[in-house]
């Protein structure tokens, strides 16, 4: 496997693998370990259930083809609870079921077989969006007819609950909220909200813009606050 240097988390960040090929787990242990990340694996969906309970995992890698069910499964019954960040890997490679993969709440997709750098590279990116941003904008509050955001805070309210994002929703709604009025195009909001090897995976955009809808929209097929501007981008407006 190539090596990456320079790039060890300042500190110690916990993985979970998820996944039923012992080589492929082998291979993510040793280069995860020796990258100073804690590593806890499990074989099967309701073993790694338990084990996400009980360590509660930094950051979470999950093949999609379980011996016991299906990772979309693990997916929801993850979401259930937790905003972990999801990093899907599979040998599944059509559109759809990517598309449902990230519907479920995952953050990231990469298909078998893969690079371990490029694999690593978009762990630490699923780390980072989890991340409270330093020096971030203190007392910076967007309010919307039917919903809060709190920059700061990195919480939305809705009719005076908390709303529960993943990180990758709340990297994209913010994005779009420090861009209130103006389009923030889709190979931006994909290089900031994803990174900066994407700009073509538009499908991920519509999904988590559907997301958002659901979540925050009073009439999430007649969006008021999310607008799509076709073939270009999107915009944010309270």
């Amino acid at each position: 496997m190539p090596s990456l240097t320079g790039s060890e988390p300042r500190t110690p960040t916990r993985v979970l693998v998820i996944d039923d090929e012992p080589q492929i787990v082998r291979a993510l242990v040793i280069n995860l370990k020796a990258r100073h990340y804690e590593v806890d694996a499990a074989h099967d969906g309701a073993t790694a259930l338990q084990l996400a309970a009980a360590r509660q995992p930094d950051v979470v890698v999950l093949d999609l083809g379980l011996p016991d069910m299906d990772g979309v499964e693990v997916i929801r019954g993850l979401r259930g609870w937790t905003r972990v960040p999801i990093l899907v890997l599979s040998a599944r490679h059509s559109s759809d079921e990517k598309v449902e993969a990230l519907d479920a709440g995952a953050d990231d997709y990469v298909t078998k077989p893969f690079g371990m750098d490029e694999l690593l590279a978009r762990l630490r990116a699923a780390v980072r969006r989890a991340e409270p941003v330093p020096g971030g904008e203190d007392g910076v509050v967007v309010d919307t007819p039917g919903f809060t955001v709190d920059l700061a805070a990195k919480k939305v309210h809705r009719g005076g609950k908390d709303v529960r994002l993943t990180p990758t929703e709340w990297h994209l709604l913010e994005v779009l909220v420090r861009n209130t009025g103006r389009l923030v195009g889709q190979k931006q909001l994909l290089q900031e909200v994803w990174g900066p090897s994407y700009g073509t995976e538009t499908n991920y955009l519509r999904v988590y813009m559907a997301q958002l809808r659901r979540k925050l929209e009073a009439d999430p097929a007649h969006p008021r606050h999310f607008i799509t501007e076709p073939g270009m981008g999107y915009r944010f407006e309270k």
